[in-house]
């Protein structure tokens, strides 16, 4: 009997959306496949499917910040494997992802083939990454790690005021977009700093910071990921 499998495709451009989906039907004989274009329409999807049995995320949709929509996900949906997709195919950039909890990374441009073993691969339960990426990332950081399991722990509404929050919106903003008061949003930013062990909307923005995707600069003596 053919196992049937849940897969939702999570990418902003409608069309790359469309060709993995192709790709994932070429690798996967039965499957039902569901679309999101943001990290909040990813949210409601995976609400009302919690069976779902793999999420394919692009590494920079809409509403997260680096890693830190992967690090959502893992700490809320521990038992969905996610595989990160993206056009970069820098090695240090596909260790973190894994690292962070990615249970594989697809470059946008592998071949169908590829993007098939990959699917495969991850769906019996084992990790998939493109040959020559894997060890080319620097040691893991403890005080990154905490950060992500910090965020991890964030509730729906606390990661999305907080994806906000680091692109600048005003409390009053982010109440009129959530249709919510304004006092819920500071009960939200208050409770989101405690999570992170910041004191202020700034420290947090720093420390989100710390999750962006840019890998290190080799041989610049004031390297950017120096902590």
């Amino acid at each position: 009997m053919i196992s049937s499998y849940k897969i939702i495709v999570a990418d902003d451009h409608p069309l790359f959306r469309t060709a993995l989906q192709q790709a994932v039907n070429q690798a996967v004989e039965a499957v039902t496949l569901l679309e999101a274009e943001s990290i909040e329409s990813l949210q409601q999807v995976l609400e009302a499917n919690a069976d779902t049995d793999l999420v394919l995320l692009d590494l920079h949709m809409p509403g997260a910040h680096g890693y830190s929509g992967l690090i959502y996900l893992r700490g809320q949906y521990p038992q969905i494997p996610v595989v990160m997709v993206s056009a970069t195919e820098d090695g240090y950039v596909i260790n973190q992802a894994i690292e962070y909890g990615a249970s594989g990374f697809i470059p946008k441009s592998s071949s169908q083939q590829s993007i098939g073993e990959a699917i495969q691969t991850v769906l019996e339960g084992d990790v998939w990454q493109p040959e020559g990426s894997i060890g080319s990332t620097a040691a893991r950081r403890e005080t990154k790690q905490d950060l992500a399991e910090r965020i991890a722990s964030l509730t729906p509404q606390q990661f999305k005021v907080l994806g906000m929050l680091t692109e600048g919106m005003l409390n009053k903003q982010i109440a009129y977009d959530l249709n919510v008061s304004e006092a819920t949003i500071k009960a939200h930013a208050t409770a989101i700093f405690k999570k992170l062990g910041v004191r202020n909307r700034t420290q947090a923005v720093i420390a989100v910071q710390q999750l962006e995707i840019e890998p290190p600069q080799l041989g610049n003596e004031n390297d950017a990921d120096t902590e």
